[in-house]
């Protein structure tokens, strides 16, 4: 099984807001996931972020893979 941190969007249409989420990789973006670790909002200015660190660090301790943009808000957060 192959587990990600990705973005779960949310929100209305045109204005979305996002849930970082841990998810095996084979369910739909806005499906079934594991477990909700963080929120980030790209429309606040600026960007609001809200990531629980201690468990970003175990999942990734215990294999999950982070996408691309979340590895970019992991790092701007000093997560990684």
């Amino acid at each position: 099984m192959a587990v990600k941190i990705r973005l779960r969007r949310m929100g209305a249409k045109k204005a979305p807001t996002y849930r970082i989420v841990v998810a095996d990789s084979r369910y739909p973006r806005d499906g079934r996931f594991i477990e909700e670790i963080g929120t980030y909002n790209p429309y606040t200015e600026p960007a609001t972020v809200v990531i629980d660190g201690e468990k970003a660090k175990a999942w990734i301790k215990n294999g999950a893979q982070p996408t691309d943009t979340v590895k970019a808000l992991l790092k701007k957060q000093e997560i990684l």
